[in-house]
């Protein structure tokens, strides 16, 4: 039986993990990988900014509020998480992109936004 492929970040390498605490990632594994099962393409992996945090919170997806039913603690600036694709890039559209790290971010961002956007964001530029 063949190993699944191994996920890819941005940089063409291995996709590192995002966080463990909180938990992040469309499997709770801490990473930020791409699944057709993903319908939000969680693959972006972000440092959280108050803007930011706002910003999702006014377009309808409040990480803030804690939700212990969902296992979510809400998320506060400096928490890393894996964030949707199309999220990120309207909140760069809007000026509150949240700092991103590439090592964690999946290789499919690529579809959407160029790798030099990418790195002016980047907290682990290369």
């Amino acid at each position: 039986m063949s190993q699944p492929e191994q996920s890819l970040n941005v940089l063409g390498q291995p996709l590192l993990p995002c966080s463990f605490s909180p938990l992040t990632g469309y499997f709770r594994d801490g990473c930020c990988r791409g699944s057709a099962h993903d319908g939000g393409q969680h693959i972006v992996c972000a440092q959280m900014s108050a803007e930011f945090l706002v910003f999702s919170a006014r377009m309808g997806n409040d990480l803030l509020t804690p939700r212990p039913e969902w296992g979510f603690p809400g998320l506060q600036a400096g928490d890393r998480w894996c964030l949707c694709a199309r999220r990120w890039v309207e909140a760069l559209q809007q000026g509150v992109a949240p700092p991103i790290y590439l090592a964690a971010t999946d290789e499919a961002i690529l579809e959407l936004v160029s790798l030099e956007t990418l790195v002016e964001y980047a907290l682990d530029r290369p």
